[in-house]
C-alpha cells in the first residue's frame, strides 16, 4: 500500500477520550507528532461559536465561558445507544444537550451561527480526527490518506463500526483498527526489545481518561506480539475521577451556602476545569486549592482539597481497576508471578494511589514507567501503519500481532438464552461455525438475534442485530440445521452469515444505521459536510487574516503620520487627507464587523493607495 509521490506515509492515531495523539515512521523511526502550538497530545473538545469552530486546544481552554456549546467526551458516545443506562447517566453530569435521535441514537445539540445543529458522536470524533490529520499534514507537508486507529479493547462491535466510520468521515482509509494495550505493547517491546531474550509476560494497564483497559500479552525475540487476554470497562476514567470531586465540591456549596450549582452550566464547567487541574496537581503533591471567584450568585467558592480525601472519593472506582486486572489473569490463566513487566499506559496511571494498589497486587512488584503513558499508543499504531504500508524498516517489517475479541458473540435461542459461538478472548482474525435447528414443527423461518456479552440472559447482553433467515423446508422440529458462520476480522468486526444446509440458501447480518452502524449514504452525506465545515473553518481564517491586516494597516500608517507630522516632510493638505481616509476606514471596520473578506481587502488597497506617500 505504498503511497503517492504527494502523499504522506500512514498515519497512527490514538484518539482520546480527552486527549487525542497522531504518530508516523518517519527517517527509520517513529516521531510523536506536535500539534501547532508546539504540544504533542491535542485536547479531544470541539466547540461551536458564534463566528467558528474549533478543535483541540482552543476548544478546550474557552469550555468555561461556553459550556453548552463545548463537546468532549464523544468517544463515551460512540455506539451506544441513547437509552443506555452509561448514557442517561453521561447526560446529567455534561454541560452540553444529548437528546434522541432517530432509532434511539444520541445526538448532541449545540448553537452554531446563530443555528441549532444536532450531530451524532461520529461526527464530532470525525472532527477531532481530521484535526489530528491536519497536524499530520502540516508536519509532513504531505496529503495523509491511510491511518491505523485506536480502540480500547473492551469497545464491542458497534463501537468499533462507529469509529471506523468516524475515520471515513474525517477523509481517512482506515487500514486497520487496534486496541489501544496491543498498541501499548508494542511501543513497549519495539523500544526495549534489546533488554530481553526469548519470551515475556507483559500486562498493560492502560487507565485514560474516559475508558480502561487491561491486557496480558506475551512479547517474543523478534516482535511477536500475542495477546493472551483483554478485560476492562469502556466507561471509567479520569472523568470519573473528575466527576465525583465536582459532586463533593457541589455538596460543600449547598452546604454552607445553602445554594444549588447544578442548574448553572456555566458555574460547573468552571468547577470541573479546576479539579481536573486539582486532580493533576494532587499527583505529585498531598494538597492543594480550589480556588474560584464569583463562582454561583455572586459567591467566591474556596476549598482545600487533599491527596487523601481524592483518594476516599474514588477508591470504589480504584478497586474496580484492581479487580480488572485479576480477571484479566484469570482469563489469560497466568499466575501474578509469572508476569514480567507491568506497563503504565494512559493518563490516569499517575495516580499514586492507583500505581500503590497495582503494585501491593503484585507483591510490591516495581511498575514499568520507560513508555510515555501519554503517546504509547499513538507509538504502536503508528508502527503498525508502517507494517501495513509495506515499510522496509526492520523493526517495523518483522511485526507480528496476534489480538483477541474482547467479549464473547452469539445467538439467543429458545428461552432468551445466550448462546455462544464466539467465546471472548479468541484469537482474531477468527472465522467460526454453529448449528442451530428450528424449535417448531414446521418451522420456516427462524429470527437471528446477535448479541455481545458474558450474561446468560441474552437480552442482558448487547445487541448487535438481527436478521431472518427464511425458505427453511418444512419438517419436525429439532431437524433442519441452520449454520452460522461468524467471522471476525482484524480491526475485530464482526460479520453473521446463515446458511440452509439441506438448500444452500444464506443471509447475512449488515449491522445498519437502526443498529448502531450508518448507512453508505449516511457516511457520504457526513462526507460532504465534513468538508463544508473544514471549507468554512478556512474562509473564516481568510477572514480573520483580512481583519487583521486591515487593522495593522491602519496601525502603522497612522504612525507614520505622525512621524511625517513632526518631520513635515509631506504637504500638510495630503497629511490630513490621509488622516480623513484613516479615520474613516477606522469608523468603518467599527461599524462593519461582518464584512466580507472582498470589501476588508478592497479598504486596505484603498487606504494604501490614498497613503502611497508613506509607504
Amino acid at each position: 500500500m505504498e503511497g503517492k509521490p504527494n502523499e504522506a506515509p500512514a498515519i497512527g492515531i490514538d484518539l482520546g477520550t480527552t486527549y487525542s495523539c497522531v504518530a508516523v515512521s518517519n527517517n527509520g523511526g517513529i516521531e510523536i507528532i506536535p500539534n501547532e502550538l508546539g504540544y504533542r497530545t491535542t485536547p479531544s473538545t470541539v466547540a461551536f461559536l458564534d463566528a467558528e469552530r474549533l478543535i483541540g486546544d482552543g476548544a478546550k481552554n474557552q469550555v468555561a465561558m461556553n459550556p453548552a456549546n463545548t463537546i468532549f467526551d464523544a468517544k463515551r458516545l460512540i455506539g451506544r445507544k441513547f437509552s443506555d443506562p452509561k448514557v442517561q447517566e453521561n447526560t446529567k453530569l455534561w454541560p452540553f444537550r444529548v437528546i434522541e435521535g432517530p432509532a434511539d441514537t444520541p445526538k448532541i445539540v449545540v448553537s452554531y451561527k446563530g443555528q441549532e445543529k444536532e450531530f451524532l458522536a461520529e461526527e464530532i470524533s470525525s472532527m477531532i480526527l481530521g484535526k489530528m490529520k491536519e497536524i499530520a499534514e502540516a508536519y509532513l507537508g504531505k496529503v495523509v490518506k491511510n491511518a491505523v486507529i485506536t480502540v480500547p479493547a473492551y469497545f464491542n462491535d458497534s463501537q468499533r463500526q462507529a469509529t471506523k466510520d468516524a475515520g471515513t468521515i474525517a477523509g481517512l482509509n482506515v487500514i486497520r483498527m487496534i486496541n489501544e494495550p496491543t498498541a501499548a505493547a508494542i511501543a513497549y517491546g519495539l523500544d526495549n526489545k534489546s533488554d530481553f531474550i526469548g519470551k515475556i509476560n507483559v500486562l498493560i494497564f492502560d487507565l485514560g481518561g474516559g475508558t480502561f483497559d487491561v491486557s496480558l500479552s506475551t512479547i517474543e525475540e523478534g516482535g511477536i506480539f500475542e495477546v493472551k487476554a483483554v478485560s476492562g470497562d469502556t466507561h471509567l476514567g479520569g472523568e470519573d475521577f473528575d466527576n465525583r470531586m465536582v459532586d463533593h465540591c457541589v455538596s460543600e456549596f449547598k452546604r454552607k451556602w445553602n445554594k444549588d450549582l447544578t442548574g448553572n452550566q456555566r458555574a460547573l464547567g468552571r468547577l470541573r476545569f479546576a479539579c481536573e487541574k486539582a486532580k493533576r496537581i494532587l499527583s505529585s503533591t498531598t494538597q492543594t486549592s480550589i480556588e474560584l471567584d464569583c463562582l454561583h450568585d455572586g459567591i467566591d467558592f474556596s476549598m482545600r482539597f487533599t491527596r487523601a480525601k481524592f483518594e476516599e472519593l474514588n477508591m470504589s472506582l480504584f478497586s474496580q481497576c484492581i479487580q480488572t486486572v485479576d480477571q484479566c489473569l484469570k482469563d489469560a490463566k497466568i499466575k501474578k508471578s509469572w508476569v514480567d513487566e507491568i506497563i503504565l499506559v494512559g493518563g490516569s496511571t499517575r495516580i499514586p494511589k492507583v500505581q500503590d494498589m497495582l503494585r501491593e497486587l503484585f507483591d510490591w512488584k516495581e511498575l514499568c514507567k520507560n513508555v510515555n503513558p501519554d503517546e504509547a499508543v499513538a507509538y504502536g499504531a503508528a508502527v503498525m501503519a508502517a507494517k501495513l504500508s509495506g515499510s522496509n524498516d526492520e523493526g517495523v517489517r518483522d511485526v507480528l500481532l496476534v489480538d483477541v475479541t474482547p467479549l464473547s458473540l452469539g445467538i439467543e435461542v429458545k428461552g432468551e438464552v445466550f448462546s455462544i459461538v464466539v467465546p471472548r478472548n479468541t484469537q482474531i482474525p477468527t472465522k467460526k461455525f454453529k448449528n442451530y435447528y428450528t424449535c417448531e414443527d414446521n418451522q420456516s423461518r427462524i429470527v437471528m438475534k446477535v448479541y455481545q456479552g458474558e450474561r446468560i440472559k441474552s437480552t442482558k447482553n448487547h445487541l448487535l442485530g438481527k436478521f431472518t433467515v427464511s425458505g427453511i423446508p418444512l419438517a419436525p422440529k429439532g431437524v433442519m440445521p441452520v449454520e452460522d458462520c461468524f467471522y471476525i476480522d482484524a480491526d475485530g468486526i464482526l460479520t453473521v452469515t446463515s446458511k440452509i444446509l439441506s438448500t444452500g440458501m444464506s443471509n447475512k447480518l449488515t449491522i445498519t444505521n437502526e443498529k448502531g452502524r450508518l448507512s453508505k449514504d449516511d457516511i457520504e452525506k457526513m462526507v460532504r459536510e465534513a468538508e463544508m465545515y473544514k471549507l468554512e473553518d478556512q474562509e473564516y481564517k481568510k477572514k480573520v487574516k483580512a481583519y487583521n491586516d486591515l487593522e495593522d494597516c491602519i496601525y502603522n500608517l497612522r504612525k507614520k503620520v505622525k512621524e511625517y507630522n513632526v518631520n513635515k516632510r509631506v504637504h500638510p493638505d495630503s497629511l490630513k487627507k490621509m488622516e480623513t481616509a484613516i479615520d474613516e476606514t477606522t469608523e468603518w471596520l467599527e461599524d462593519n464587523q461582518a464584512a466580507t473578506i472582498n470589501e476588508l481587502q478592497r479598504k486596505k488597497v484603498f487606504l494604501e493607495f490614498v497613503c502611497t506617500p508613506l509607504i
